[in-house]
């Protein structure tokens, strides 16, 4: 009898250690409700929560080594990183792929995954950035479905899951660029 009472209070606890964790967690990382979903969920937050802080504390570093102001727009030279060499954004695939475009303004990633885009910005803080950045998504015909924002002093993080429409045949390099493109613009105007 005592065996049944320790197990009905393991599966209490565990229902409430999920449910504490769903809350937390951004929905669009928990597929469906069973356990596996929201720990596979929780497990993909954590991870990505991890390369935030990561890119957070790299930022922090090199902005203490350089008290220059920042770099002038005519010095902008991304760098690409392609994760997977067909990123064809509209493809049947449900693997993930991705690219980066990197430069001394803003670290830009675009994932793939599942039927959506996920576009992460990691830059400093810059007024109006965001809605630069959902004016290029919108001009490319992507449909923002979520949009989280984090920041660290005046490091920003911008997360965007996007919709990708069918036919669209634009490579993840190339939107990387075209958000990449919304800070050289700002930077351009700003002289």
């Amino acid at each position: 009898m005592s065996h049944i009472a320790v197990e009905r209070n393991r599966r209490r606890q565990m229902n409430e250690h999920l449910k504490v964790l769903r809350s937390l967690t951004p929905c669009f990382y928990i597929k469906r409700g069973d356990q596996a979903s929201i720990i596979g969920g929780v497990i993909e937050f954590i991870k990505e929560l991890h390369q935030v802080l990561q890119a957070l504390e790299s930022q922090k570093r090199r902005k203490s080594l350089s008290p220059s102001p920042g770099p002038s727009p005519r010095t902008l030279q991304p760098t690409f990183h392609q994760l997977d060499s067909s990123s064809i954004i509209g493809t049947n695939s449900f693997k993930e792929l991705g690219a980066s475009c990197n430069s001394s303004v803003a670290d830009v990633e675009v994932k793939i995954s599942g039927s959506n885009v996920i576009l992460k910005v990691i830059s400093h803080r810059i007024p109006g950035q965001v809605a630069r950045i959902i004016t290029v998504l919108e001009s490319l015909s992507f449909e923002v479905l979520h949009l989280n924002i984090s920041s660290m002093e005046e490091t920003v993080l911008y997360q965007f899951v996007v919709k990708i429409e069918l036919g669209c045949q634009l490579s993840l390099e190339e939107l990387a660029m075209e958000v990449q493109q919304s800070f050289c613009s700002e930077a351009i105007t700003m002289l």
